[in-house]
């Protein structure tokens, strides 16, 4: 037999990724390897041309690396979709989060908020923008690095309201999650997989990634927060 397959993947689907792989492995012998690390490193060790079989990352980031040459062109297959949670400390106050106009009311009432470098942060960069708030809150926006769980700098303290992909909140110890944001400003990210060019056992990997887009994953994928892609 080959090989462990090797995925490179974001922090956003560590736990479903490996939900995934233990799930598959129960019908199969293959070794599945997910390194789970910051989406912008991700991305940037696949640029690079580092060995992987496959990657998992958000869609935007899969496409660019496609035309680049990094990913297999028709391999992308689409996996979850993944909306942004709010959370406070556990044991602090719960703010309404309800409506557009109560989340806005909650971040200029809050004395630090974080967010991720990940699309949910860009996003919410651009939400604070359109509202007309980023220069009034920026002094109190604690920037999660790469890699680093918004969830454990509310849990830390270090911030009073933090945003990001529900599947990485609701697992956490010490933070309460209000909730989604509201419809109406909700950002829903789909992750995808793709079979990395420097693949050496593409067929298994194409096994792989078929049975995680297929319906015998939506349980594991609904159970960590996300909808099946």
């Amino acid at each position: 037999m080959a090989g462990a397959i090797r995925i490179i993947s974001s922090m956003a689907t560590r736990q479903v990724l490996a939900d995934l792989v233990a799930a598959y492995r129960r019908g199969s012998e293959q070794e599945v390897s997910v390194e789970s690390v910051g989406g912008v490193d991700a991305a940037k060790r696949v640029r690079s041309g580092e060995a992987f079989d496959a990657v998992v990352l958000a869609a935007s980031t899969i496409d660019e690396l496609i035309r680049a040459g990094r990913i297999v062109a028709g391999s992308r297959v689409d996996l979850v979709k993944s909306g942004v949670a709010i959370a406070v400390r556990a044991g602090a106050p719960q703010p309404d989060v309800a409506s557009e106009q109560a989340v806005k009311a909650a971040v200029l009432a809050a004395r630090s908020l974080s967010y991720s470098t990940g699309p949910s942060g860009v996003h919410l960069a651009g939400l604070f923008a359109h509202w007309g708030i980023a220069q009034a809150i920026k002094d109190r926006i604690v920037q999660a690095p790469p890699g680093v769980a918004v969830g454990s700098l509310v849990a830390s303290g270090q911030a009073e309201l933090g945003f990001q992909q529900l599947s990485e909140l609701m697992n956490l110890s010490g933070i309460t999650v209000l909730g989604p944001l509201p419809s109406e400003i909700q950002i829903v990210t789909t992750f995808c997989a793709g079979l990395s060019a420097t693949s050496s056992q593409p067929d298994a990997v194409r096994a792989l990634l078929a049975f995680m887009a297929s319906p015998a994953a939506d349980a594991a994928k609904r159970s960590n927060g996300m909808e099946p892609g």
